[in-house]
């Protein structure tokens, strides 16, 4: 294995509203940064692990008028903040301590929505759900909330994992065999969600987790739109592919649906 210091990221975003739905509820998020610096990346590049880390994160709002793109805007925004602090315990070795991190910042954007929810009347229910990539020098830290999904495709093995649980009642009749993967997705209720920064929800109990990554690995984050406009199959096809993009994603789900917002991330590591 290449040293964890001289990898570098290779990465590419996109976001579509879709075909139905007239503003775009879905954000996304590229972060470079250390203690003391924070870089926004743009759409696609490609940089070194030597001495920064990196954050990559998706966001599906939800609430009246434009309360869900507000909602997942300051979602993704708060990581800006907040991450960076955390950067010197990562410096040391965070295998240990990184679950308590992910968990005070989603605990702090939870807090952030539920305040605006409860002060604007505009901004009533607003909720976002939210899902993380944080990349240290050999390991990809994670947390989620939510239906948006982070999977993840080794270069060894060929199989992609899907990383994150949706936390939705019909996600976890999947995840026990009582429903396949279609059955899944005509299911009239298959976007109500149980667990949501903001909303209403008084608790917030993120899944975190953490994968040592190698040379070749990929990991995709994407919001439901894309999952309503690809099997598991097709995705993995997609994300397999060497010259693999956000765009061409997201523009495949969006064609063979469209139904709702649509957001893509892939990362690999090179």
């Amino acid at each position: 294995m290449t040293p964890a210091s001289s990898n570098s990221l290779r990465w590419s975003g996109q976001t579509d509203r879709g075909k139905v739905r007239k503003n775009n509820e879905d954000s996304f998020l590229g972060l470079q940064f250390d203690a003391r610096e924070v870089h926004h990346l743009g759409k696609i590049g490609e940089a070194s692990l030597g001495h920064y880390d990196f954050a990559f994160a998706v966001s599906d709002g939800m609430g009246g008028a434009l309360a869900g793109e507000f909602a997942s805007r300051v979602s993704v925004e708060k990581i800006t903040r907040l991450l960076p602090l955390a950067y010197g315990r990562s410096a040391l070795g965070m295998e240990t301590g990184f679950g308590d991190v992910l968990a005070e910042l989603f605990e702090q954007i939870h807090r952030t929505l539920t305040h605006y929810g409860a002060t604007y009347d505009e901004c009533s229910g607003m909720g976002a759900t939210l899902s993380l990539c944080w990349f240290t020098p050999g390991w990809m830290y994670f947390g989620h909330i939510g239906d948006s999904r982070i999977y993840f495709l080794p270069a060894t093995d060929g199989a992609m994992k899907l990383l994150t649980h949706d936390d939705t009642h019909v996600g976890w009749l999947r995840r026990q065999g009582k429903l396949n993967e279609r059955e899944a997705r005509e299911h009239p209720g298959r976007n109500a969600l149980q667990k949501a920064l903001g909303a209403g929800h008084q608790f917030v109990d993120p899944q975190v987790g953490a994968v040592g990554y190698e040379p070749g690995d990929k990991f995709l984050l994407c919001t439901d739109g894309v999952i309503d406009g690809l099997f598991d199959h097709a995705l993995h096809d997609l994300v397999r592919t060497p010259d693999a993009t956000a765009k061409h994603i997201v523009d495949t789900a969006v064609q063979n649906s469209g139904r709702d917002n649509a957001t893509a991330l892939v990362i690999e590591v090179v």
